[in-house]
């Protein structure tokens, strides 16, 4: 195995990983192990993070929603023009 050091470590990083690791309730070693395994692929495929929503919406839902963002398909002319 080899050890790595980091330096650098923005105040910002340093609070957001200190955040996942009590979600975690790993050591903050292992959290950032996993987190670079999981956003290089090393542990499978990589995760947007979107994969505990797949299909838990109902079919009214996602008409709901299909039909909140149908807006967004139109082009508007004055902008484009």
């Amino acid at each position: 195995m080899k050890n790595l050091t980091i330096r650098s470590v923005s105040p910002k990083l340093a609070e957001a990983l200190e955040r996942e690791k009590a979600r975690r309730g790993v050591s903050l070693n292992q959290t950032v192990l996993d987190l670079l395994e999981q956003g290089l692929g090393v542990t499978g495929a990589r995760s947007n993070g979107l994969a505990r929503l797949a299909g838990s919406w109902t079919e009214d839902q996602h008409r709901e929603f299909m039909r909140a963002v149908e807006p967004f398909q139109e082009v508007d002319a004055e902008l484009w023009g």
